[in-house]
């Protein structure tokens, strides 16, 4: 891996000038310094703009022709494809006189080949610009057509997050993404993160930078009435995680180096008094609206408020980043063998809100001691009294509170209804210990063997 001293000399010596558009980058070029504190010292918040309204859609061909765009890429995937959602950005595209192409081959829960497939498609489109319309999937797989369009010299794994890639920063200009998310969950319309599956080591990973966000975000609650009810329910424990794990990072303060220039401070700089809000905003949330969301598909008020979630726990997890649910995920996703759900076609497939939930319970009992205050007030906000309760129960109650939520869903009984055995614990162990990004973030520092025992722990569960 290449040093921190070698890093700052390319860069010097290099002297790129960044992206100057004002949705991603900033004006100037690179310089660093020599001197570095151990532990950073501040945080910043960055964000996509967010557009929220019922029918909101319909404004998307009058932004791209105040953007001047003049040849645009839609990409969708097969099953949104024929659904409201994009035949309404279709008809204001055609509308407002936007010549487009349609890209609807995005895999659900994507992997690096079928990235390639839209990166491919991306470079020969010479587009102007992006609309992504659907789920997450959509709108990674579309941040890293964008990406890699406008460097299509670029080596796939250049961008990709070390150790597995080469964490590349990203200095090349990017054309203009709207994101417009069909689903309630990812929040990836306001976030630099772009997740796949990496085939070679049956594992996520991603590529992470502040460039990759979108442009806008269009919030239109109309489009989740579609949306299937194992769908709202996985979309919406992975809000639930993205902004438990959130709150309970390692504090920015204790998150380090700090960088020797601020463009080179990460995605994910721990818990914030900012992201801290939004976080709290969704847990509330979910309290009053995610078990309406779920039983009732027209109840608007409910699927509207977890749409407007998703979005915030975006901006939160996009600021302060994820820790040990999402690393234990990856690999328990990369990993699945014969699990098919409800409303997910017919191939093998660990949803990831399901993926991310299913060692929650075990995780939070084990990050408790770092904060137990935070952990009882995540508690309370899910709707748990802890008044009077002990800190040192504060993992127990958290745990338990999860569970409730968990069993309310219909959630099977951890990684044995998926499929897993502890057979299978040292694989899931192997495919954790690369995500280097999300383990720093976890509150208490984990071994080989941590990380053993909570999935030995979320074999079954209740």
């Amino acid at each position: 891996m290449t040093s921190r001293k070698r890093v700052f000399e390319l860069l010097r010596t290099i002297n790129v000038a960044a992206c100057q558009c004002p949705a991603h980058g900033f004006r100037g070029n690179i310089q660093v310094t020599n001197s570095t504190p151990e532990k950073d010292y501040a945080f910043e918040i960055k964000c996509s703009t967010v557009r929220y309204g019922l029918g909101v859609t319909k404004e998307v061909g009058l932004d791209l022709v105040n953007l001047a765009a003049k040849n645009v890429c839609v990409m969708t995937d097969p099953n949104v494809v024929s659904l409201k959602p994009t035949k309404a950005v279709l008809d204001s595209l055609t509308k407002y006189g936007i010549n487009y192409k349609v890209f609807d081959e995005v895999r659900v829960e994507p992997t690096d080949s079928s990235f390639k497939a839209a990166i491919l498609f991306a470079k020969m489109g010479n587009f102007d610009s992006f609309v992504a319309v659907g789920g997450g999937s959509v709108m990674d797989t579309c941040k890293a057509a964008n990406l890699y369009s406008c460097d299509p010299e670029a080596d796939f794994l250049d961008y990709v997050n070390q150790p597995i890639g080469k964490g590349k920063q990203v200095t090349v200009p990017l054309k203009p993404l709207i994101a417009i998310p069909t689903t309630s969950g990812t929040g990836s319309e306001t976030t630099g993160m772009s997740i796949f599956d990496y085939e070679k080591i049956k594992a996520k990973t991603g590529i992470a930078n502040a460039a990759l966000r979108p442009l806008l975000a269009l919030i239109d609650p109309l489009h989740t009435l579609t949306v299937p009810r194992n769908v709202a329910i996985y979309s919406g424990f992975d809000i639930f995680c993205h902004a438990l794990e959130s709150f309970t990072a390692i504090p920015y303060t204790e998150r380090g180096p700090a960088p020797a220039n601020p463009a080179l401070r990460p995605v994910y700089q721990g818990s914030n008094p900012i992201s801290d809000v939004w976080s709290r905003f969704c847990l509330q949330a979910l309290a009053k609206y995610f078990t309406r969301s779920v039983n009732n598909a027209d109840d608007l008020e409910a699927r509207s408020s977890m749409h407007l979630a998703a979005t915030m726990a975006g901006v939160g997890i996009g600021n302060a980043g994820v820790h040990l649910c999402h690393g234990l995920a990856y690999p328990i996703a990369g990993n699945v063998k014969k699990f098919v759900p409800d409303d997910y076609g017919k191939d093998p497939i660990i949803p990831h809100g399901l993926s991310v939930v299913v060692t929650a319970p075990a995780v939070f009992r084990f990050t408790a001691q770092s904060d137990p205050d935070k952990h009882l007030e995540a508690a309370n906000l899910l709707g748990t009294d802890t008044t009077g309760r002990k800190q040192n129960d504060a993992g127990r109650i958290l745990s338990d509170t999860i569970l409730s939520y968990m069993d309310k869903m219909g959630i099977g009984d951890g990684l044995s209804s998926l499929g897993y055995s502890i057979q299978d614990i040292p694989e899931l162990v192997k495919g954790a210990l690369p995500q280097h990004r999300l383990l720093k973030l976890t509150p208490l520092q984990q071994s080989e063997e941590d990380l053993y025992k909570l999935l030995e722990d979320s074999i079954t569960i209740y």
